[in-house]
């Protein structure tokens, strides 16, 4: 998804527009119980990686409460504050995102430090409701840190220093372009992952990665076949209901479900996991109004839709892109297949998405 990061000189959303989980395929803290790990047993454990035996059953972090599944969860600015993200009550906030600064190895929200006394205070605010919040790694602009970093210690030094910073224990890790198919930095976050949850084990970690109406792609699957071989110990598998391409021209909440269906079959393969827990491990984040697709615009109705089907599943947690555009634009509709922002291009009333997703 694209940054919601804002330039260190202002407070005005001047991010240019890039793919939000677009597939490389053509036509494009917390609820959920942890993923089992299937060690694939051809391949050694790296000397960094923790070795860890196959389980079948779900475990908690003990030094929270998980939120109730189905929960509301959605993506906020780190740096910028909007006018709707109470709607809905969110349960935890997605913190977008984490990048790497001009130091290779150096975490930083954007332009701006990741210790930045600004940020710091955005996010006192975020939780001062009760919330939690999750730092999300990546997202569509930037360097994104697995390639940047030298090592696995040095990566997971720099994903540590960010949670600290934020004072989360959820770490979210967005993977698309580029680096979604990138063999040697999806390797290098493995082994990176695994290490900070050996140091570190009440770390939980999800994966925030596009998708079709017919699944994962195949490098979307490769970052989690690395992740389980690597010993990581994933919680959730958070997929980008959106930018399917233009052959895609139906119901998109119809199609999210249809996304969430396929992956939940993928992930019962991946993880060896029982059905029930493949949903519990599975959230779905869209892209609210008019998305940067052709024909693609997701309505209040399609959250409802999928908000009835999340409940339905008992799947882990629903998100949207983002906080700040659930409001009419100024002028009322937006041009079409063009993503404001800082508003939907539908009229709507603000906070519509979020009581819907929230239900």
């Amino acid at each position: 998804m694209r940054s919601l990061l804002k330039p260190a000189a202002g407070l005005v959303f001047a991010t240019a527009l890039t793919c939000t989980g677009c597939s490389s395929e053509p036509s494009p803290p917390q609820a959920a119980p942890t993923l089992p790990t299937t060690p694939a047993p051809s391949k050694e454990t790296s000397p960094e990686t923790p070795s860890r035996s196959p389980s079948k059953t779900p475990s908690r972090s003990p030094s929270k409460t998980p939120l109730p599944n189905a929960a509301f969860v959605p993506y906020v600015s780190a740096t910028a504050a909007s006018d709707n993200e109470s709607a809905g009550s969110p349960s935890a906030y997605n913190l977008a995102f984490v990048i790497a600064g001009r130091g290779g190895c150096t975490p930083t929200w954007g332009e701006y430090g990741i210790g930045d006394s600004a940020v710091k205070s955005r996010i006192s605010a975020l939780k001062s409701s009760g919330s939690s919040v999750r730092v999300s790694f990546g997202g569509a602009s930037g360097k994104e840190l697995a390639t940047t970093c030298k090592n696995a210690s040095k990566l997971a030094g720099a994903y540590a220093t960010a949670l600290d910073a934020a004072g989360a224990t959820e770490a979210d890790f967005d993977i698309e372009g580029e680096p979604l198919g990138d063999s040697k930095s999806v390797a290098l976050r493995s082994k990176a992952i695994a290490l900070l949850q050996k140091q570190r084990p009440e770390v939980r970690v999800s994966f925030t990665l596009p998708v079709m109406p017919h699944g994962l792609n195949k490098d979307s699957r490769a970052v989690l076949e690395s992740a389980n071989d690597n010993g990581v110990q994933v919680s959730t598998v958070n997929i980008m209901t959106m930018n399917y391409g233009s052959s895609f021209d139906g119901d998109m909440g119809t199609y999210a479900i249809k996304a969430a269906k396929a992956t939940h079959g993928q992930l019962k393969k991946i993880f060896g996991l029982s059905s029930e827990d493949a949903w519990n491990g599975l959230a779905l984040t869209s892209m609210i109004g008019v998305n940067d697709v052709d024909n693609e615009t997701f309505t209040v109705s399609d959250a409802a839709q999928v908000r009835s089907f999340a409940e339905e599943k008992d799947i882990a947690w629903v998100s949207m892109w983002a906080a700040a555009r659930d409001r009419q634009c100024a002028r009322g509709k937006a041009k079409a297949n063009v993503a404001q922002t800082d508003c939907s291009g539908i009229k709507q009333r603000s906070g519509a998405f979020a009581e819907a997703f929230s239900g």
